[in-house]
């Protein structure tokens, strides 16, 4: 599909599945770098539950929001401009994402408690970005159609 045949597809109507996946690949992919590397943290400094996952959190979306916003800048947006199309295009799709991972890891036995080096902790983990991702997709796939979500974003690149 060319350039101009995305945008319009992307602001109007129907939306492959193909689209939404590449979008929620796109949201995966900051969320776990910064899922992660807030689990680390937390645990290597020895922080409890609480203020870990609140770090890992705030890591997801600070990455999340730092992949559309180094593209759209690349396009040649202001850094005002990117932000705002940066929280435009990502804020619900890794809000979802977050939502349900860390559910998951919540409600996994033992998962909480679990350190780096145990098998719980990446299979929960895992297992959480894995249901996100189905549970996420449908919903950018709905947002896109109708011109929100990441259909913000690839308006300005």
């Amino acid at each position: 599909m060319d350039h101009s045949t995305h945008h319009t597809a992307a602001g109007h109507g129907h939306v492959s599945w193909a689209m939404a996946t590449k979008a929620t690949l796109h949201c995966l992919t900051g969320c776990a770098i910064g899922e992660i590397l807030g689990m680390v943290i937390g645990t290597a400094l020895l922080w409890g539950n609480v203020p870990t996952m609140i770090l890992a959190i705030a890591l997801a979306f600070v990455f999340g929001y730092s992949f559309t916003l180094f593209a759209v800048m690349r396009a040649g947006l202001s850094l005002r401009t990117a932000i705002k199309v940066a929280l435009a295009a990502d804020t619900v799709s890794i809000a979802v994402m977050e939502l349900v991972d860390n559910a998951i890891i919540a409600l996994t036995p033992g998962a909480m408690d679990a350190h780096l080096s145990d098998g719980l902790f990446w299979s929960a983990l895992l297992g959480g970005f894995a249901v996100a991702f189905a549970v996420t997709t449908p919903v950018n796939k709905w947002m896109i159609g109708r011109g929100k979500g990441h259909a913000v974003a690839h308006a300005h690149h």
